[in-house]
């Protein structure tokens, strides 16, 4: 049983379609998917009287579980919301200064040093990263 009267089915050597896919619509699948459902019904029996491949029948099975294979809601569509369009926010373009400086009690580091801490008890060592490369 196919989806058209007139369709052709091209088969290689190895007994593989090389034609275009087959399109079935939501109706066929859901028929298909309910015989499946009947007492003692083997899906891969099923599947081989509409010449349609098991897996192919399973994913259809999952969508039905699922709900997806309701014919009525493909006419339906998506309901439309409505949309309002404004203006994008303006950002700042500068970060306001905090009032008082985080690191009172620290100096400013350059951006370029790297301060490494091996132990506590240590004090710590400053370090550009080429002088780290060059370590490594």
């Amino acid at each position: 049983m196919g989806t058209c009267a007139a369709e052709s089915v091209e088969i290689d050597s190895l007994g593989r379609r090389t034609g275009p896919r087959r399109q079935h619509t939501i109706e066929e699948k859901l028929r298909i998917v309910q015989e499946t459902h009947v007492r003692g019904a083997s899906v891969a029996t099923v599947a081989r009287r509409h010449n349609v491949n098991p897996n192919q029948v399973f994913a259809w099975r999952q969508l039905y579980r699922r709900g997806l294979l309701d014919p009525n809601a493909a006419q339906k569509g998506a309901p439309m919301l409505p949309v309002k369009v404004s203006t994008p926010t303006v950002l700042p373009t500068e970060r306001p200064q905090p009032a008082e400086p985080r690191n009172q009690g620290r100096r400013k580091r350059s951006s370029r040093l790297i301060e490494i801490n091996i132990r506590p008890a240590d004090s710590p060592t400053r370090s550009s990263a080429a002088e780290l490369r060059r370590r490594c």
